[in-house]
């Protein structure tokens, strides 16, 4: 399989290097946000063809239907992906070869997806949280500052939250509690001042923004102002369990103000992911850390393909121990 990878400052204009290049077989492996959040990486392949010497799992133009593949897709649909996505994540699935229905829809979602976890010991920028109203970015900062600095980090937090009544209150408490002093900017400028006042002095820093209304083309202005004030990383901060096909739109329009990552939040209170996948594979956006748990300590952690397969396709141990469960239930 030919692999090559590819930039440009959009979508489309990526795709278009691709067809031109690899012509209209090629398949899209992954996409991402492009260094510095200007533009698109996407990196695509080329099947091979009869005459290349592959493995015999790559010879076959359309792989036999298995039960592991039933089963992950089945998974798929249970967890409301769209239908385009259920079927390029199953094609994957059929195509590896693999007995363990987790260890191929992980093959799947490391096949489409990229994983790259937020750092907890040092960055060279700040991270920006960002997100529509209501999806936990102050709590995940505050579990994101916590876990820094029980690693013993020097911690910064910036609050660029002047929209929501109250704002800083629950995160003035949060920090309060770490020995952190909690700074505060009103707007782009006081928070390039700020931002610039952090360095050197923190090892990690990381920004709380107000909600903001990715369907407002106002909102999205003032998100982008403070992304182009400093030199920050935009995380898109979005609660697992929503409308999938909302959440692609949502991700999509925080992707174009900059953000490359994607922290999902809630997953301890939702039974489906499909609206953070669409989300990722909308923007593109990379996955990065999950919160599971309402507790600020030990509240974050990082997510790979191994886990998220986990998370979406139980064991058969853990399948047989809610039938159990069930049938002892009922005969109470």
């Amino acid at each position: 399989m030919r692999l090559k990878s590819y930039i440009a400052p959009s979508m489309a204009e990526a795709m278009q290097l691709i067809r031109q290049e690899l012509g209209d077989d090629a398949i899209i492996v992954s996409t991402q946000r492009a260094a510095g959040g200007k533009g698109v990486r996407i990196t695509a392949a080329l099947e091979p063809t009869e005459t290349d010497e592959l493995p015999g799992r790559w010879l076959d133009d359309e792989p036999a239907v298995t039960p592991v593949a039933e089963m992950v897709r089945d998974a798929f649909v249970d967890h409301n992906l769209p239908p385009r996505l259920v079927e390029a994540l199953t094609g994957v699935a059929r195509s590896c070869g693999l007995d363990d229905p987790q260890a191929a829809m992980a093959a799947a979602l490391e096949n489409h997806f990229v994983f790259a976890p937020l750092p907890d010991q040092s960055a060279p920028r700040p991270f920006l949280l960002v997100g529509p109203p209501g999806n936990g970015k102050s709590m995940t900062v505050a579990k994101l500052a916590a876990r820094s600095t029980m690693k013993g980090r020097r911690v910064g937090v910036i609050s660029a939250d002047n929209v929501r009544a109250g704002a800083n209150s629950q995160l003035s408490a949060f920090t309060g509690i770490l020995k952190i002093e909690l700074i505060t900017a009103r707007g782009p400028e006081t928070l390039q001042r700020a931002i610039t006042a952090c360095q050197g002095q923190y090892d990690i820093v990381f920004v709380d923004s107000p909600g903001l209304n990715p369907f407002k083309q106002g909102d999205l202005d003032y998100l982008g102002a403070l992304v182009e004030s400093a030199n920050v990383e935009p995380i898109l901060v979005l609660a697992a369990g929503g409308d999938p096909i909302e959440a692609a739109e949502i991700g999509e329009a925080f992707g174009s103000v900059g953000a490359t990552r994607l922290l999902a939040t809630r997953l301890d209170t939702t039974r489906r992911l499909g609206s953070i996948l669409a989300a990722a594979e909308s923007a593109p956006l990379m996955f990065c850390d999950v919160s599971s748990s309402p507790r600020v300590v030990n509240g974050v952690s990082a997510i790979n393909p191994a886990i998220m397969a986990r998370m979406m396709l139980p064991t058969p141990a853990s399948e047989e121990q809610t039938m159990i469960q069930r049938a002892e239930a009922s005969h109470r």
